[in-house]
């Protein structure tokens, strides 16, 4: 059980402070609501992008990590689909610092010609180095498009074209701040050896003054049911044959995603799982091979992927893991299967918890699904589902008109 306590400040930001005296550090994080779902979709990237502006320094502070690591600290961020994270852990006698730098850039950050195109720079070589030039780097850039037909998630996070963030304007970036990088449109954790007084009076001096912004509204258009099968090869200079299958699943505010969570750890949850010991060990098609969803807050899906044994016939490939999946459909899951994906759950959810980071962050992302005690309630989600829920969820999700597949096949 994770305990916090939470107020609102009178510009709209949500503060949850999280106590941890077992430690001399303490954590500040500052989640926004804003991911590459929140897009335009001529000006993809965008969230990407400011994940790296954010770090160039805002009016007062000129180089944003200089300060922290005075203090002892070290920062970091990420960006989804469907938010982004900023994250930074320093001695808890030092926090004032860590308040200092996120309320500066969040009031002011720097849009100077020269942070645009220094940052522009690194994320087009990020984009080139990771999605364009790596093998099967540009999987996904091919396939959410075909899996997503409306849905913003259509596009990657890094962005749907490198043209969109080549193009984008020092004016572009200035109102995609505006709207998204605000008090009422963001979420600050902090925790670890504090108090909430000591909490509740520096977000009032370093926070309270910042102006709250326009409430950002999500009004996304809903991915429509699949009716029919989709399908998409390609061909590109790399090792191995390597086969992509995607079926649509539920929100993660949805119970039936836990369903869902479970059965891809059937599948897929290591050396003893059903894919890997029959299509590894026994029938030798594919080298590896793993089942995983996107863990997205809208509906998201479910995904089996591997690369092929050199020489085999991907067909042949594909009409395997068919197999496997009707096999589930038909017999279900035994008790000791199910058992034993639900131990494994429950303890990696308490290693996860182990990490002061992980904790702020958690408590930071489920306040952003609706309210941040979801944490404390999902194991008794997991231990809600039970096989025969399993097994009517494996027929569902595993429909063939629900699939989209891709062959990513070798030139060589």
């Amino acid at each position: 059980m994770i305990q916090f306590e939470k107020f609102t400040l009178d510009n709209g930001l949500r503060v949850l402070v999280h106590e941890d005296k077992s430690t001399p550090m303490a954590v500040v994080n500052v989640l926004y609501d804003v991911g590459a779902r929140d897009e335009d979709p001529a000006k993809t990237g965008f969230a990407h992008l400011f994940e790296h502006l954010m770090f160039g320094g805002s009016i007062n502070i000129p180089v944003y990590d200089e300060p922290l690591q005075v203090a002892g600290g070290e920062n970091n961020a990420y960006t989804t689909n469907d938010l982004t994270n900023y994250y930074c852990q320093l001695p808890a006698e030092n926090i004032e610092t860590a308040f200092w730098l996120e309320s500066d850039r969040m009031l002011s950050l720097a849009f100077g010609k020269k942070s645009l195109e220094v940052q522009r720079k690194v994320v087009c070589e990020e984009f080139k180095e990771h999605y364009i030039n790596k093998p099967y780097g540009d999987v996904w850039h091919k396939l959410r498009p075909v899996v997503y037909t409306t849905h913003p998630y259509k596009w990657m996070t890094i962005g749907a074209s490198l043209k969109h963030v080549e193009d984008a304007t020092t004016a572009d970036v200035k109102a995609f701040f505006k709207k998204h990088y605000n008090p009422s449109n963001a979420i600050l954790v902090v925790a670890g050896n504090i108090n909430i007084v000591q909490v509740k009076a520096l977000a009032q001096k370093w926070f309270e003054p910042i102006p709250s912004g326009e409430k950002y509204t999500r009004n996304l258009p809903a991915e429509p049911k699949q009716t029919a099968p989709r399908f998409i090869e390609v061909k590109a200079a790399v090792p191995l044959d390597a086969l992509y299958k995607c079926w649509h699943i539920y929100p993660r505010t949805d119970d039936r995603y836990y369903t869902a969570d479970l059965i891809s750890d059937i599948l897929s949850g290591g050396g003893s799982s059903r894919l890997y010991q029959s299509l590894v060990k026994e029938q030798q098609l594919f080298s590896n091979i793993d089942c995983y969803h996107m863990g997205s807050t809208d509906a998201g899906i479910m995904i089996i992927e591997g690369k092929l044994v050199k020489g085999v016939d991907i067909k042949k490939a594909d009409k395997a893991v068919e197999a496997e999946l009707k096999k589930l459909q038909q017999t279900g899951i035994t008790g000791a299967e199910l058992e034993k994906v639900k131990n494994k759950t429950e303890s990696a959810m308490a290693f996860e918890d182990m990490s002061l980071m992980n904790r702020a962050s958690s408590i930071a992302m489920y306040e952003l699904l609706g309210d941040a005690d979801l944490m404390n309630k999902e194991l008794d989600k997991y231990n809600a589902v039970t096989a025969e829920g399993m097994l009517a969820e494996t027929r569902i999700i595993f429909d063939e008109n629900n699939c989209s597949t891709m062959y990513y096949l070798s030139e060589n």
